[in-house]
């Protein structure tokens, strides 16, 4: 299989692992040992490239490569690189989107009365990956010192601590250890993605995001923001992700103890990187979980002005963490390409399970929401307004104060080649009271207007002006806009929010801070 040769040119030398590692998109060599010289004239071979238990050639999981004079359609490609005395070498492209994962090889000799195959050898089983070095594949990356930082440095660091104490915590992604990637594989598998899917790194993402935890699925890592870990492994004894992912697949799915957000990152990180996905881990200071998805976050106080945990939803950690990925999307324009979000840790539930993303970075710095996958949930994250409410003790709720600038504060991440800090806040959002960020926040306002989006292009009715008489909520100074949509009814509405607050149950975030200023 010409290993040494073709893991260099597919940058796949790092992996400790004794089979062929390639990238799709990319011609590799193997060698294939005849009896007798091969004639390309007279001799019909062809090649069978396997994975899975149930191959289907529509499922795109058997790919044959005809060689010789029969010349069947296919969507890899091979030719003839090379004959000698014996044995002839042969060029083979997998396809740009093809499925990744381990395939198994074999050689069809056909002729007019017979069709032989060889038998399967694991020597000759290979894996295939994604492709950041390939302008055809979904994860092309056209940096290389970005490639060398998001795909191959298996070490870094992740930022934890306060706005003001940035603290480095070392972690080790380990994605080339032995047994790492078919661990990856594994998780894939016990998630029960279908093979013909895993070309597709968007499907991809969202089946590892849901994986990583184990809240509704027996995922790699189980949540605990108690202070007690005495049945497990606390996540700040945590360094590395190669343990945690190696301890899952040995015994066979069962959920390691335990993660928070950063162990959550790391692990998923490594997941993706080993899999040959550009990815780096973020970490947002002052950070929102926004419960109702009304795109604010509502702390509820008491007559003493002490947050009232048993009312208030919503909460605000000190940092969280999360990852981005380098992909192009093909199901929004091309301008929100790029950088994703994409969160492990389990907040809350998208498409019924603990996941999010990918959300495109700069469709969230545009206040551009209705592009999939949860982009309200982390645009919330980074820019939602802190509303204070307190409630008297006959339980009437008043508005007493809102705060437009603690959340996301901070937004940071490993800088390419060093263990210092980029600053990436303004990758997610405009510096508060920016007017074009007034006008996002006017956009977004209007698009939760009565507790649920409404997006101008998805209407069709006649047209009405709403007034905004009070435009502090938008973050700019009190002035009278009006905004012309399209809604159901002619007359013009006064459009406010509601001092109405949803409650239910709260588990404890240890991770949460103190309130922000009132």
């Amino acid at each position: 299989m010409y290993n040494d040769l073709n893991k260099a040119d597919h940058h796949t030398e790092k992996y400790d692992n004794p089979n062929l590692i390639v990238r799709r998109g990319q011609e590799f060599t193997i060698g294939i040992v005849f009896r007798r010289p091969y004639n390309p004239q007279t001799d019909n071979v062809a090649l069978e490239f396997v994975i899975g238990s149930n191959p289907s050639p529509t499922k795109y999981t058997l790919i044959t490569v005809s060689l010789g004079k029969s010349d069947q359609p296919s969507s890899w490609k091979g030719r003839i690189l090379e004959t000698g005395d014996n044995e002839t070498k042969v060029g083979i492209t997998p396809a740009a989107d093809s499925i990744i994962g381990l395939f198994s090889t074999y050689v069809t000799i056909i002729t007019e009365v017979m069709k032989k195959r060889t038998k399967r050898t694991s020597q000759t089983d290979f894996y295939v990956l994604f492709n950041p070095w390939s302008p055809s594949d979904q994860v092309f990356m056209a940096n290389e010192n970005e490639r060398q930082e998001f795909v191959l440095n298996d070490a870094g660091v992740i930022y934890s601590g306060v706005i003001n104490n940035l603290v480095k915590r070392p972690w080790s992604y380990g994605q080339f250890k032995h047994g790492v990637l078919d661990a990856c594989l594994f998780v894939l598998d016990f998630g029960g993605m279908p093979l013909q899917y895993r070309g597709d790194v968007t499907k991809l993402i969202r089946t590892a995001s849901a994986m990583i935890n184990s809240q509704d699925d027996d995922g790699v890592l189980v949540g605990n923001w108690s202070e007690n870990f005495s049945l497990g492994t606390a996540p700040t004894a945590w360094t590395g992700s190669a343990e945690i992912l190696l301890s899952y697949a040995v015994q066979g799915g069962v959920p390691v103890k335990f993660g928070q957000c950063w162990v959550f990152a790391g692990t998923f990180n490594t997941l993706l990187r080993c899999l040959g996905i550009p990815a780096r881990v973020i970490t947002n200071y002052s950070s929102a979980h926004d419960n109702m998805g009304d795109l604010r976050t509502d702390i509820i106080l008491d007559e003493d002005g002490r947050v009232d945990d048993s009312l208030t939803v919503d909460s605000i950690w000190n940092f969280h963490c999360w990852n981005e990925v380098f992909m192009q999307r093909s199901d929004i324009p091309a301008v929100y390409s790029g950088w994703q979000v994409v969160d492990a840790t389990p907040q809350e539930t998208s498409d019924g399970y603990y996941r999010c993303g990918p959300t495109p970075v700069k469709a969230i710095k545009e206040g551009e929401l209705s592009y999939q996958f949860d982009a309200s949930f982390v645009f919330a994250e980074v820019n939602s307004d802190v509303v204070f409410y307190k409630q008297d003790r006959y339980g009437r709720t008043r508005l007493v104060s809102t705060n437009t600038t603690y959340v996301g504060q901070l937004i940071v991440t490993k800088s390419v080649g060093s263990t210092e800090p980029e600053y990436i806040t303004d990758n997610y959002k405009y510096p508060e009271g920016n007017l074009v960020n007034c006008n996002i926040m006017l956009h977004i306002s209007i698009q939760v207007w009565n507790g649920h989006f409404t997006w101008f292009q998805n209407i069709d009715k006649a047209s009405e002006t709403i007034v905004f008489n009070n435009a502090t909520h938008f973050r700019c100074n009190p002035i009278m806009s009006i905004v012309t949509i399209k809604k159901t009814t002619s007359k013009i509405i006064n459009v406010k929010r509601e001092n109405f607050i949803k409650f239910k149950e709260k588990n404890s975030q240890s991770e949460w801070s103190s309130s922000p200023p009132l």
